[in-house]
């Protein structure tokens, strides 16, 4: 979920790094609808270090997918989910209501994501 003026305490200039750095990572995952687990994303990230259960890491994936819709392509971190149960953390339904999205299964909605983000990274 995305929080105005948050402070995540790392320099603007590495938290750009690093959210370029996560959305190669994503694309990538895109093109085969692969999701990726929140502890395999950070372990990829070298630009900021933040852990799977960081609450900066739900403000860090809601400004990517903020820009991502922004710029008219799929919310990219319906790709980022939990280890135990291979589901998107809540952060992502709470972002995508919050960007004008309604849905009234959670689950096709972000299965419907994962399939327009391989469409368009394909």
């Amino acid at each position: 979920m995305r929080r105005e003026s948050f402070d995540h305490g790392f320099s603007a200039l590495a938290w750009e790094k690093a959210k370029q750095e996560a959305l190669v990572v994503m694309t990538l995952r895109a093109r085969t609808g692969n999701p990726i687990t929140y502890s395999d994303l950070v372990a990829q990230i070298k630009a900021v270090r933040m852990e799977p259960h960081d609450t900066r890491l739900a403000h860090f994936l809601g400004e990517i997918s903020t820009e991502e819709h922004e710029a008219g392509r799929p919310l990219i971190t319906a790709l980022v989910v939990h280890k135990h149960d291979l589901q998107p953390g809540k952060g992502f339904l709470e972002l995508a209501m919050s960007l004008g999205f309604s849905f009234v299964d959670e689950v096709q909605f972000w299965s419907d994501q994962i399939l327009l983000l391989q469409r368009q990274w394909r």
